[in-house]
């Protein structure tokens, strides 16, 4: 199978659903949706193993800001074209910055969703969550609508942002062709089709990085308890 066809594109639809309702932490929905998918769509599995094996290989994310570097300032716009500077975000405290592959994406969707469920302890020790996707604003508006998120949702356009951290990944033909149902071009504004890899920095007040995610496996995240632990310490630091 070169693609998806619309009987398995609703297969996963409904795999998706009941991995988000699942009562369980966010590794353990995005576990069992990559069970699921496998199953419906194996040619695309065993792509995205081709994939994070070549990645990992190259170590792929391995020089992003690691805990003591400071984090590179970012200004990117918002889903409404509002441009959001990193360093007045961290004048409230701590921030984590989280990188997303796009609202296509059904990994993306469950951790945004858990990421919203966790807001009000977040939200509780001063910390703040900005989302960072390489789609024009349309979609990032999408993502937020869907997702109910009430954090900014920024647009890093050809991934300027991403490359400059080592998170940009060029995802090579067998995935090109596997993925060709999505609207990449229309999503991204070109055709280059580079995603980020998913990455979380925790940032201090004071600029510096105090944890990081970052997995070629866009399968596997940072779990939501080692956010909220990680931006507690930032805030207690702060």
């Amino acid at each position: 199978m070169t693609s998806l066809s619309p009987a398995d594109a609703e297969q996963l639809r409904l795999a998706f659903q009941r991995c988000r309702d699942m009562d369980s932490t966010l590794n353990e929905q995005l576990r069992a949706y990559a069970d699921a998918s496998r199953e419906v769509f194996p040619a695309y599995g065993e792509a995205v193993d081709r994939l994070v094996a070549r990645l990992s290989d190259n170590g792929g994310g391995e020089t992003a800001p690691r805990p003591g570097d400071p984090m590179p300032p970012f200004m990117l716009p918002d889903e409404g074209g509002r441009l959001v500077w990193l360093p007045s975000l961290l004048e409230g405290g701590p921030v984590a910055v989280m990188f997303f592959r796009g609202h296509w994406c059904p990994y993306c969707r469950l951790n945004v969703r858990a990421v919203v469920q966790a807001l009000d302890r977040i939200k509780a020790m001063g910390a703040q969550v900005v989302a960072i996707v390489p789609e024009t604003q349309e979609y990032t508006g999408q993502l937020k609508a869907e997702s109910g998120a009430p954090f900014p949702i920024l647009t890093d356009l050809d991934n300027g942002y991403a490359l400059s951290l080592d998170l940009a990944i060029w995802l090579g033909p067998e995935i090109q062709q596997l993925l060709s149902y999505q609207d990449m071009a229309k999503f991204h504004g070109n055709d280059g089709w580079m995603l980020p890899i998913p990455a979380v920095f925790v940032v201090g007040r004071d600029g510096i990085v105090k944890a990081r995610s970052v997995d070629p496996d866009f399968r596997k995240r940072m779990e939501i308890d080692d956010l909220i632990e990680a931006l507690e310490r930032a805030s207690q630091e702060n």
